[in-house]
């Protein structure tokens, strides 16, 4: 199973993401809760954007493990930053991240400034929508 990334010529083509990712037919979604850059015991260990996003999207790839899934399930996600600044400074250690963990798969993503994060030390909080094959049997 595999999702098929829709990007209309009309549009811009996408750097680093896609406009749109369809679903097979079948497909089960998951839904992940916003994610931090917390550690197994709720701690953030790094000031650093790019550490910071490296852990949180670990933290997601995580929760779709868990439920069987894979990078390439990720359909959708959702980015909090606290200072878009510094997302855009980090940029280049962010798609070095990505490509590491994900390669060349770009789900459609939002990028979303806000005023502050819950967890005060928290610079970036990811949301994700993954779609995982039918189950078998």
């Amino acid at each position: 199973m595999s999702l098929e990334p829709i990007n209309p010529a009309s549009l811009a083509p996408p750097r680093g993401y896609s406009h749109g990712m369809l679903a097979p037919a079948g497909g089960r979604p998951l839904y992940v809760a916003g994610q931090v850059a917390w550690d197994g015991e709720q701690r953030i260990g790094s000031d650093d954007f790019a550490a910071q996003f490296a852990q949180a999207l670990d933290n997601v790839l995580a929760v779709v493990a868990a439920a069987g899934g894979s990078p390439q399930d990720l359909a959708q996600m959702t980015i909090f930053v606290a200072d878009k600044e510094a997302y855009a400074a980090a940029t280049p250690q962010l798609g070095a991240v990505w490509r590491q963990r994900c390669g060349r798969h770009y789900p459609a993503i939002a990028l979303v400034e806000v005023a502050a994060l819950l967890e005060p030390r928290a610079l970036v909080e990811i949301q994700a929508i993954a779609v995982l094959p039918p189950q078998r049997g």
